[in-house]
């Protein structure tokens, strides 16, 4: 059996600690243009290295800047590179996060923590550090400066839909289509997949905010030096850029496409989940902590938290618009293929194996996937049978259970399938279908838009 890429990092962890300290926010930066906002951060290792991380924001054509006051603004953009900050602080691990632009208060240094430790879960994990929630970092502020609570008024009851390129973004902006409110597609670093995502829901480029984020090449270098590397909270770093953009933009409604399947840990019985950031835990801490210190106004939620990973299978299976377009492969992104190879890929066509015909489903991903042997320990992984999930956005056990359960089999061989059984425990597709998680910040108005799109399943 093929062994999880765990690597023994613990000692290069003591040692990067001891011989870097400290860690740096010294500054950010920002201006606008007439049709984009730039942000820059400072950040440095111990003063050693230095990065300068860029954001770069463009408005859609139809919408105008928000008349917001400077106090405001760097206060949001000053969160945003909070987030941003882990991403580099990680190469080392500093015991120490020095604070030089607002000061923190005891409980939102606290909040910070857990983000970074519950965040940084899968990078602890699979790099074998030894740390723990209250010691691996300390954070300080040396500013005696607050950042500001913004009190102006959202202007624009808009509906911001953050793009990905996958499946479940998909569902989203399609169902949100039927309310009498307008959409505005939100992508970063957009790509084809993306990029067909909004043009095939009836968007243009031009309707979207285009967010583009820049790697300091410096961590790029460190990597290449040995220095520790792993996995961020890729969208909590989204959440803080959204409402950065809908401050911006005066927009009320940040429509995320995060499903109750995404609170399951990777690795059973612990803390650590790929999907961390993309979780009801976290979202419901960032809501209390933006309501707390930047803005009463600007409703952040997920969409389709009421749903699981496989009811969200079944509403894109409806539109068939999407289906050769859609990409969830993390492995073939910048090619904008389907690998056909990883856990992403073979997640995906299993969910939609009960929905798609396989003889589709062997044109979308280029193979039919479950007649694929070198598969086979994938498949493990993804049905619990190994130490871990894999780690990537891959939704419950029981889902996939279920999906090969009821898998169309018109078309492939079956060789992954040979031992798959049926079990009662796991109950009927139709049942599961119709559950509903009741933890979600859905407003009556979006709850009532979603539970009619179900009935379709």
């Amino acid at each position: 059996m093929r062994l999880m890429n765990i690597k023994n990092n613990n000692n290069s962890f003591l040692k990067l600690r001891e011989q870097y300290p400290n860690f740096y926010y010294h500054s950010f930066d920002y201006k606008y243009h007439n049709d984009s906002f730039e942000v820059s951060f400072h950040f440095s290792l111990n003063k050693q290295y230095h990065f300068k991380p860029k954001h770069r924001i463009q408005r859609p054509k139809s919408i105008n800047w928000a008349n917001l006051t400077k106090e405001s603004l760097d206060a949001f953009v000053f969160h945003l590179g909070m987030i941003e900050l882990v991403s580099y602080w990680k190469a080392a691990c500093s015991p120490k996060i020095i604070i030089e632009v607002f000061s923190l208060t005891s409980p939102q240094i606290q909040w910070w923590k857990k983000l970074y430790y519950q965040g940084l879960g899968e990078f602890f994990y699979l790099n074998n550090i030894e740390t723990n929630a209250t010691e691996f970092v300390q954070i300080e502020s040396t500013s005696q400066k607050t950042a500001a609570f913004s009190n102006n008024t959202i202007t624009n009851d808009f509906i911001m839909v953050p793009i990905g390129g996958g499946k479940d973004s998909v569902v989203s902006i399609e169902i949100l289509k039927d309310l009498e409110k307008t959409i505005i597609p939100m992508v970063i670093n957009p790509r084809g997949a993306s990029i067909n995502s909004i043009e095939k829901a009836g968007f243009t480029l031009e309707d979207s905010i285009i967010c583009q984020r820049s790697i300091d090449p410096q961590l790029l270098k460190l990597n290449d030096l040995g220095f520790l590397n792993g996995h961020t909270p890729f969208s909590a770093m989204l959440a803080f850029l959204s409402i950065l953009s809908a401050q911006l933009l005066g927009i009320k409604h940040i429509a995320l496409s995060n499903e109750s399947s995404a609170n399951e840990s990777s690795v059973a019985g612990s803390h650590v989940n790929h999907q961390y950031s993309k979780s009801f835990e976290f979202e419901d801490d960032f809501r209390h902590y933006y309501q707390t210190y930047l803005h009463k106004e600007i409703e952040y939620f997920s969409f389709l938290r009421p749903l699981s990973e496989l009811q969200i299978a079944c509403l894109f299976s409806q539109f068939h618009q999407h289906h050769f377009s859609f990409r969830s492969c993390n492995v073939g992104s910048k090619e904008d293929i389907w690998c056909g190879n990883c856990p992403k890929c073979l997640f995906t066509y299993i969910l939609l194996s009960p929905f798609i015909a396989q003889e589709k489903m062997h044109k979308i991903f280029g193979k039919a996937l479950l007649d694929d042997p070198s598969l086979a320990h994938t498949l493990e992984e993804l049905r619990g049978k190994t130490a871990a999930k894999p780690f990537e956005c891959v939704g419950t056990v029981s889902e996939v259970e279920l999906s090969l359960r009821n898998a169309q089999k018109d078309y492939y061989k079956e060789i992954l399938m040979k031992d798959i059984k049926s079990e009662s425990h796991l109950g009927k597709i139709e049942d599961a279908l119709k559950e509903w998680n009741s933890e979600h910040y859905l407003s009556e108005e979006f709850e009532q838009l979603l539970q009619k799109a179900l009935l379709k399943c």
